[in-house]
């Protein structure tokens, strides 16, 4: 049987070495649409329990399952609407996510920023999304952990602007495109390009 010492000194070592507990990020969205009671796009989506992601991992949100992991049963959304991903600014220790439409068809509102087909912007730690007739509410919680964030889906009863009070006209402001080149150094046209799926027709 050892000493009380060394009883001491084995316990002392195993909480030196054990991992510190780290804080899990968090993102709370917060779905509205003014048919969801009608038509149930929403029924895919798991509003019970909290979902871990891996911090690696870009999170895509649309109407196909295969590639999708948060699903919208509704033919007007893109395959791929959307898509988040964490990650951690250079130089920084701080993480924030960043949001980037993934649709050709349907343009993106995220903290009343008009995005594009490829345009993505951080996410503010607390916005509106916008697109087509859904809006989502954005909230983010911080945490420390670089292995992975978690998710939280509650569904709203009101409209997000409704409750917030925030206009849908988007601002002035520029989102930043997946190449790096700002869209104001093009003239801007009429006609908005249209996403083709495979299987559908415009």
């Amino acid at each position: 049987m050892p000493s009380p010492a060394r009883r001491t000194h084995f316990i002392m070592t195993s909480f030196e070495e054990a991992e510190t507990e780290e804080t899990v990020i968090s993102l709370h969205m917060t779905y509205y649409h003014s048919c969801q009671e009608d038509k149930m796009m929403f029924r895919c989506l798991n509003f019970c329990k909290r979902e871990q992601i891996r911090a690696g991992k870009m999170a895509k949100f649309g109407r196909d399952s295969n590639v999708c992991h948060y699903n919208f049963i509704d033919a007007h959304v893109s395959r791929i609407q959307f898509s988040l991903q964490l990650y951690r600014k250079l130089n920084s220790a701080e993480l924030c996510f960043e949001i980037k439409n993934m649709s050709k068809k349907t343009k993106l509102i995220a903290d009343q920023t008009e995005l594009c087909y490829l345009n993505k912007i951080d996410l503010p730690w607390k916005c509106i999304i916008c697109f087509g007739d859904y809006q989502i509410l954005a909230e983010t919680q911080e945490g420390e952990s670089m292995d992975y964030f978690e998710t939280h889906l509650p569904l709203a009863e009101v409209p997000n602007l409704q409750e917030r009070c925030l206009p849908s006209v988007p601002d002035a402001c520029q989102p930043v495109p997946e190449n790096g080149i700002s869209s104001s150094m093009f003239p801007s046209h009429s006609k908005s390009p249209i996403e083709i799926d495979e299987n559908e027709s415009c």
